[in-house]
């Protein structure tokens, strides 16, 4: 368990609460595309509220150019869902460094990367973040990997810095699937590249029974294998890494699982013929775009026999139809499974979302490199001062 104070066990009443949440929400125009993340932060915005304290949130969108406004990264938008999902105002204050928080009030502070020093982590901003409240709430997991001034600077400097209950569940339940997991213990791993996912492979197979690697990263491990792999996107220069981690999991006892089978299309669309080869016989003129339906559905029913599922990245290119189905069966497996399951990552949760087996999934990260980190073993920065503040 994380050594840190938390939200729930402060007395919050007619204080200054800063609260550091994750409203970096996809767009659409000037309109939140999807409101995951804001609806993930309502019940610790609704838990400061009601003790009458006075709440001022803080959160970045986007990447804008340090130090200056621009309206296409605002948060506006965010302010008017956030008002009519607590069918409250929420007013977004752009001058908010000079603001005074009251009590029984919320507001929004305009995104903090406006700020000159937000990402360098500058003493100086923190200090004056740290300057409008009685306590800090860190509460935005999904920047809780970045040591920017408002997620780990100002926790420094605050009166009080605690974690709120979004950070705090994120850590107990990664840690619970990492750190003490039912076995056995299967991963499932996708994503276009080895070389992005090499550390989260390399400390998984320290951890798991069983490893099922999929996305684009199945074909530099079938080419490492040997095989021709087509006009597959693969990474040549990671082959030997690739028979590097099979090695790793032969010494360690680990299966790590590979198609036999892959669905091949000549080009990258939704109306593309679909064709499915044996991982032997790729002809010279075709691309691997899904797993095999054979292969997945066995993967998918022997899910059952799982104490533990950790699932980040779709198998195949599952936006698109004719290459979804490897994707549909391990999400469908991963519901029906009675074991623990976390999953995270950005993909991961379009594709939840697609094919609508959220209820039946234990534990959904709101991180995606926060998510990963964990997973690779590491601390985050924002936990890890948080732990050094209750020291």
């Amino acid at each position: 368990m994380a050594n840190y104070l938390r939200m729930r066990n402060q007395d919050l009443a007619g204080k200054r609460v800063l609260i550091r949440v994750d409203l970096n929400v996809p767009m659409v125009g000037r309109e939140v595309g999807d409101e995951s993340r804001i609806l993930a932060v309502l019940p610790t915005i609704e838990a400061a509220l009601s003790t009458g304290a006075g709440v001022l949130l803080l959160s970045h969108l986007g990447r804008p150019e340090e130090g200056l406004f621009d309206a296409e990264f605002s948060l506006q938008p965010v302010a008017k869902r956030l008002s009519e999902l607590l069918n409250r105002s929420v007013p977004l204050i752009t001058d908010w460094l000079n603001y005074q928080i009251k009590p029984g009030t919320l507001s929004l502070a305009e995104n903090v990367r406006f700020q000159v020093g937000e990402m360098s982590n500058a003493d100086a901003l923190a200090q004056q973040m740290a300057q409008l409240c009685d306590l800090f709430v860190m509460d935005a997991f999904g920047t809780a990997h970045r040591a920017h001034a408002s997620t780990h600077g100002v926790a420094k400097f605050a009166p009080v810095a605690c974690a709120g209950p979004l950070l705090d569940a994120e850590i107990e339940n990664i840690g619970q699937a990492m750190e003490s997991p039912k076995g056995p213990v299967v991963a499932i791993v996708g994503g276009a590249k080895v070389s992005t996912k090499l550390e989260v492979l390399r400390s998984l197979i320290e951890r798991v029974d069983r490893l099922i690697v999929g996305g684009g990263m199945t074909n530099t491990f079938l080419a490492a294998g040997g095989y021709s792999v087509g006009t597959s996107l693969y990474e040549p220069k990671m082959k030997q890494t690739a028979i590097e981690l099979m090695q790793l999991a032969r010494r360690k006892g680990v299966e790590l699982a590979l198609p036999d089978r892959v669905v091949c299309a000549t080009e990258f669309s939704a109306d593309a013929e679909v064709e499915i080869f044996a991982v032997d016989q790729v002809p010279d003129d075709r691309m691997i775009l899904d797993l095999g339906r054979e292969f997945t559905a066995k993967v998918a029913a022997e899910l059952k026999q799982a104490g533990t599922i950790i699932w980040n990245g779709p198998l195949g290119v599952f936006e698109l139809e004719p290459f979804a189905e490897s994707t549909r069966l391990l999400a469908q497996g991963i519901a029906a499974s009675p074991a623990f399951s976390l999953a995270g990552g950005g993909d991961t949760l379009a594709a939840i979302k697609k094919f609508g087996v959220a209820e039946q999934i234990s534990y959904i990260s709101t991180g995606g490199g926060a998510f990963l980190e964990m997973v690779e073993g590491k601390t985050l920065p924002a936990v890890a001062v948080l732990e050094q503040r209750n020291q």
